[in-house]
């Protein structure tokens, strides 16, 4: 059979389909300094972090912020955050090639960038096992995951890989998993502790059973994460319009949604 794709293409797209993720460098490395600086230059405003270099407000930010005021600064960050015009396009820059190949070119993208912060030992901000097409999310979506700090170990994710899930498949749901606990229990010892560094993109997918624990580092973990998918893929819970908002409409199909046949006279 004949491949129609780069060799480059197909070597991301085997990894993907065996892994069900991939870590890949940013390319565009210009991209992902425009959003690590606003980060800086929204949080540098308020009085806990003024005067601060770059590792003390993000790895250190268990230094300065309570965990009781841990998620109204996060939700307000997140609003700050994507107040911004050029968020989302710097965001969507930093993993459209990889996207382009995963995904595909006509795309449509989360009309709101997602903000996790995670203080060591703290249990406030945990995301029990789950898999996003559970709680009726499409199939189709890939999540993109970008760090704003090195991420390893418990200051980062799981996800049970494609070349696993396959073990559990027809069991995840038995009588005997009773809660997430038990769940995680059960597949912790085929789950993959994911290694993603700052300048890092990890792209996902959400059908897979994916989590964190308790970060038992001494660092604070950062990390961003927003949907994508193709714009004529079937949708779910999440519609486009409300949810989702299309980007990279190609001229052809901008022509073809406003095309309207010529009525036939009999």
């Amino acid at each position: 059979m004949v491949n129609f794709i780069s060799k480059k293409e197909l070597s991301l797209s085997n990894e993907f389909l065996k892994n069900g993720y991939l870590i890949q460098k940013i390319t565009d490395s210009e991209s992902l300094s425009l959003v690590k600086n606003l980060f800086v230059e929204i949080i540098t405003k308020k009085k806990e972090f003024k005067n601060l270099q770059d590792r003390e407000i993000f790895d250190k930010t268990h230094k300065y912020i309570k965990k009781n005021n841990l998620n109204d600064f996060r939700l307000n960050l997140i609003n700050d955050l994507n107040k911004n015009k050029y968020f989302r396009k710097n965001y969507f820059q930093c993993a459209k090639s990889y996207l382009e190949s995963i995904v595909g070119n006509e795309l449509v993208m989360q009309k709101k960038i997602n903000l996790s912060i995670q203080l060591p030992k703290d249990n406030s901000s945990l995301l029990d096992v789950h898999a996003d097409v559970w709680s009726g999310d499409s199939p189709y979506e890939a999540v993109v995951w970008i760090p704003l700090v090195n991420c390893f170990k418990t200051k980062s994710m799981y996800i049970l890989p494609f070349s696993k899930y396959k073990k559990y498949e027809k069991s995840l749901f038995s009588k005997k998993v009773k809660n997430s606990k038990n769940l995680f229990n059960k597949i912790k010892k085929d789950v993959h502790w994911l290694d993603v560094k700052f300048g890092e993109v990890l792209i996902f997918n959400q059908c897979l059973p994916h989590g964190n624990v308790v970060n038992k580092t001494m660092e604070t973990r950062w990390s961003m994460n927003c949907r994508f998918k193709s714009v004529y893929s079937p949708y779910a819970d999440k519609k486009i319009g409300e949810f989702f908002e299309p980007i990279s409409l190609k001229p052809i199909s901008k022509a073809a949604i406003k095309y309207n046949f010529p009525e036939i006279k009999k």
